[in-house]
Formats: C-alpha cells, sequence, structure tokens
C-alpha cells in the first residue's frame, strides 16, 4: 500500500519549478532593488506565473528576512527581526495579498518599498524577503510512485539602499594553506556600505618550471559588515612543488578589485 507523503518546498531563487511535469509556480525576477530616500517610497513589478499543467493554485504574499552566514548560506528569520530588516516598509495592494491562478496563468504584483520619515539605526542599506506561497497543497506522484502532497513557496530577495550609500570596498583579511584538504582558505569582509557581488579568480604558478594553473571560478554575495570565507579547493593531480596563489575578487569594475597573494609548497 503506497503511503502518502507531504512535501513543502521553500525556493530562495525563483525559477520555473515543474514537480514531476505536474505543479509548479514561477515568479521573477529572483531579485529586486530599490532606492529612496527618508519619507518616499519605490514600486517595482513580480511576475507570478502558474506552470502547472492541471492545477489551481491558491496563493499568498508574506514577509520575513534574511541574511548570510559566513559561508554565504542564506539564513530564514521572521519579519522584522534582523537588525537590517525593511520588512515593515513593504507593502503590496489588497487584492494581491492572497489570489487564485489557472493553469498557465500569470499575475503581476507591485511591491513597493516606503523608506520612514525617521528611521531608527543609521544603516544605508536594509533588506528583506517577499514569499509566494501556495495554500492549497495538490495531489502528485513522485518518481517512485508514492502519493505526495505539494506545496510550493517561493522567495523573492528585496535590497534597499539610501541615496547617500555609494561606497563598496571588500577587503582580504586571511588567506592561507591547509594542508589536510588541500586547500586555500580566505577570508574577507565587506567593508562598504552596498551590498558586493562578484566573483574569485585564483590561478597557481609552479615556481620551479613556471607552470600555471587556473581554478574554478566561484561566486559569492555579501551585504555591508558581513566576513565570508571561501575554501579553494586545489585540483586532483597537481603536481608537487612550491607554488604561489594569486587570488582575485572581482566585484564591479577596475576600480573594485582585491587581490591576495600565497607561497605555498604542496607536497
Amino acid at each position: 500500500m503506497k503511503k502518502l507523503y507531504f512535501i513543502f518546498l521553500c525556493l530562495m531563487v525563483s525559477l520555473s519549478l515543474s514537480l514531476y511535469a505536474q505543479t509548479g509556480v514561477s515568479v521573477s525576477p529572483p531579485r529586486l532593488y530599490f532606492e529612496s530616500g527618508t519619507g518616499n517610497s519605490n514600486t517595482q513589478k513580480i511576475t507570478v506565473t502558474n506552470v502547472s499543467a492541471k492545477n489551481s493554485l491558491d496563493l499568498a504574499v508574506s514577509l520575513g528576512d534574511w541574511e548570510y552566514n559566513e559561508k554565504g548560506e542564506n539564513m530564514m528569520a521572521a519579519a522584522n527581526t534582523l537588525p537590517n530588516s525593511c520588512a515593515g516598509w513593504v507593502s503590496v495592494k489588497k487584492e494581491d495579498n492572497y489570489f487564485t491562478l489557472a493553469p498557465g496563468e500569470r499575475k503581476d504584483i507591485d511591491v513597493t518599498i516606503t523608506v520612514p520619515g525617521n528611521l531608527s539605526d543609521q544603516l544605508p542599506t536594509h533588506t528583506a524577503v517577499l514569499y509566494v506561497s501556495q495554500m492549497n497543497p495538490v495531489d502528485d506522484v513522485d518518481n517512485k510512485g508514492a502519493n505526495i502532497k505539494v506545496s510550493i513557496r517561493s522567495g523573492i530577495k528585496l535590497f534597499h539602499k539610501l541615496p547617500s550609500a555609494k561606497n563598496k570596498k571588500l577587503e582580504i583579511s586571511n588567506l592561507t594553506y591547509k594542508k589536510s584538504s588541500p586547500n586555500l582558505d580566505l577570508t574577507f569582509d565587506n567593508l562598504g556600505e552596498l551590498w558586493a557581488d562578484g566573483k574569485i579568480y585564483t590561478d597557481l604558478v609552479n615556481t620551479q618550471n613556471g607552470k600555471k594553473t587556473s581554478l574554478e571560478t566561484l561566486v559569492f554575495y555579501t551585504m555591508p559588515g558581513n566576513k565570508r570565507e571561501v575554501s579553494i579547493a586545489l585540483p586532483a593531480g597537481l603536481e608537487k612543488g612550491k607554488y604561489t596563489a594569486s587570488v582575485m575578487i572581482d566585484y564591479g569594475d577596475r576600480d573594485n578589485l582585491e587581490l591576495g597573494e600565497l607561497n605555498f609548497t604542496y607536497e
């Protein structure tokens, strides 16, 4: 006898989700960026699409908070509980708080952030997350043939900055070689006023024969005040010898580069 399971899926990126090609919702874009001063409002649009083949979806909008941990992973929290939360500034129209979409139907929702006239903190940037949650779980079958109930929640990250916030600054605080892994351990801090996203490029040069090895490019995301810890794995089959590692953090343009260098022996 097949058992009935309930599955609740929470997505921190917006994508066209189709679970076993029967139920799904798409919310785009995955991030909204706002800029406005105290006492002013800014409105942007998201599009919610029911990509299900046969199921109508009852959907509700709610708010929460989020932050990154030191590894860059998303940590979720209740609305208005984190120091940099702007969840209390966010609003949607009354008719968009709860709605139903037929299969293939889509709906545009205006998301408005209104900055209070007097801020209770001096932070130049704030964040929140807007959830679109399915309220009517639907019947489905998993890839093993078991009956399941599926409900979906999709989260859209909201970023807000004050007009005065302009400075981006990342700074490497540590770069070491970890022999037991083996990998390079990189630590850097976001010392600026803005979120800073980008890529980490690493090159190894064997100082004994001049051979250069480029490692896999890593993507990162940070908020002001964040400390980020990144492990950069050394490739399998790397030749033994003495190396110079050059790490470049690119978070914008030629003026937004942070460089680090390390000499180590790979044995």
